[in-house]
């Protein structure tokens, strides 16, 4: 007694399969841009932060004090240099009348461009202690997950620290790396330069279940002639957050798909010196040993040429099989058929 399945009709993909790896598209590691004491530390371990969130805060009194202490220079330079217009507006009245020689009027001049000078000094200095005083407020640069704690408050930071504070990955979008056989370069290319966009799935390292689904981002430069593989990366939208950075996925990269082509469940192909074969189930309840040429292989179902759509096929008891021998058919539980993958019917019969 054997079971069957039936040879189908339909769509198999093309894949190419590698192993890759997720790679944020920014990491950031956030350092001080000045020296002083951590007071404050405003996010949690893990913490989604979105860009410009508070992360930090340095202790800003030193700056504050240098402000007020710029702002009061700049302050007496201005007036400094409005006493110095004035006078050169009365020195050139009396130039004008020739009550003083042009040496007088040309040294206010001088004066006058000394004091702008000064001006523009003091503001640039008051400008630079206010940048000093933005950076004791630290915000998150992208939108992504922070790291776990590097520095506590209290600690003193310096602008030149190797540590960084804090590291924030950003994990949507995401991307996975993964490396191919040069072999594969012309399909992928040819498709590429066609405008078509290359679908690739991300499986656990059992191969059993789809994390997630992306898209060819873009190809390395060069091919690794140490390897003879060629990186490509994948971009992940990762909305789920179900990649996460240096997590090791397979890659399954959608090349092609044979459209129309026929399809039988890998159970039914068997193998021997001569080649892969199937049992054709006849309509007398016999067997007969029939060649096939096996091509794309999709999970659990093949593309085949040698049999047409709609021939029943001996799915198990091989061992009991031979050229003609007679059978019986064992009946599908409930009268249910067999589904494939998609959940499209693949054959009849049950196991």
């Amino acid at each position: 007694m054997i079971s069957t399945a039936t040879a189908q009709k339909g769509d198999i993909g093309v894949y190419v399969s590698a192993l890759g790896v997720a790679t944020p598209l920014n990491t950031v590691a956030v350092r001080s841009r000045v020296d002083g004491q951590l007071v404050k530390v405003y996010y949690t371990e893990g913490q989604m932060v979105d860009q410009g969130d508070p992360l930090v805060e340095i202790d800003s009194t030193p700056f504050m004090a240098a402000l007020t202490q710029a702002e009061g220079q700049l302050a007496r330079d201005t007036a400094l240099l409005e006493n110095a217009r004035l006078d050169f507006e009365r020195y050139k009245e009396a130039f004008a009348k020739n009550a003083i020689p042009k040496q007088q009027l040309d040294t206010q001049t001088a004066s006058v461009h000394q004091y702008e000078g000064a001006v523009k000094l003091d503001q640039g200095q008051v400008e630079n202690v206010k940048v000093q005083l933005a950076y004791c407020h630290i915000t998150a640069p992208i939108t992504g997950r922070v790291g776990l704690r590097l520095v506590d408050a209290g600690n003193i930071v310096h602008a030149n620290d190797a540590n960084a504070l804090v590291i924030i990955t950003q994990l949507e979008p995401i991307t996975v790396v993964f490396s191919v056989a040069e072999d594969y370069l012309p399909e992928i290319q040819s498709q590429l330069r066609a405008g078509n966009r290359l679908t690739v799935d991300a499986f656990d390292r059992g191969q059993q279940k789809k994390i997630a689904t992306g898209v060819l981002e873009t190809l390395d430069n060069q091919i690794d002639t140490t390897t003879g593989t060629l990186k490509l990366k994948a971009l992940f939208q990762n909305g789920d957050g179900s990649l996460f950075p240096n997590q090791f996925v397979n890659a399954r990269l959608l090349v092609d798909t044979h459209r129309e082509v026929t399809l039988v469940q890998n159970l039914t192909i068997q193998r021997n010196a001569q080649g892969a074969f199937v049992y054709l189930v006849q309509t007398n309840q016999t067997v007969t040993m029939h060649p096939i040429t096996v091509g794309t292989t999709d999970g659990n179902v093949s593309e085949v040429e040698g049999v047409a759509p709609g021939t029943v096929l001996a799915a198990d008891n091989f061992n009991r099989l031979t050229d003609g021998v007679k059978v019986t058919i064992r009946p599908a539980p409930g009268g249910a058929r067999p589904q494939g993958k998609g959940g499209e019917p693949r054959g009849k019969g049950g196991s």
